[in-house]
């Protein structure tokens, strides 16, 4: 098997991710979930994803579908399309999955897959974070990791003059 073969087999559909979860749980491994648009990939996204990893035994980032970062982020957003980010991030050693996802939150996805650990990077408070609810009456847990300031895609876009 090549090297690009397996890092697209980490880029899943809900079915199939459901499955891999249901897998990892069955051998009692436990799930962290984070999600987020990482349009142009840099320090502070492996920073963040670097933290929601330590969580637990495996790392499913959920990806905002180009549809989603634009009714979010604009109309000259993203700069990658869905598929190059989502090959990026899955080819990250601590990330185990990545699954694109249309609304403007993960709550559907969480609720579909029920992670043991819910992981947000920011200021936000638990009751902020879509999911949260769900997760914490599953018996699992939230975290709200900090973020590195300075690095932003925005930032990033700024400075090339877009």
């Amino acid at each position: 098997m090549e090297k690009t073969d397996y890092t697209e087999q980490k880029i899943f559909l809900l079915p199939e991710l459901q499955r891999k979860v249901a897998q990892w749980k069955f051998f009692d491994q436990k799930i962290a979930f984070t999600n987020g648009v990482f349009d142009l990939l840099h320090r502070g996204h492996i920073f963040s994803l670097s933290q929601a990893a330590k969580e637990a035994d495996h790392l499913v980032v959920g990806l905002n579908s180009d549809v989603s970062v634009k009714r979010l982020k604009g109309a000259n957003r993203p700069v990658n399309d869905q598929y190059s980010r989502a090959l990026i991030v899955a080819s990250l050693l601590i990330v185990d999955a990545v699954i694109l996802f249309e609304e403007d939150t993960p709550l559907k996805l969480i609720k579909s897959i029920m992670p043991d650990v819910l992981v947000k990077g920011g200021d936000y408070r638990v009751d902020e974070i879509a999911g949260s609810k769900e997760v914490i009456e599953a018996g699992g847990r939230v975290v709200i990791n900090r973020i590195m300031e300075g690095f932003s895609t925005t930032s990033i876009i700024s400075k090339t003059g877009q």
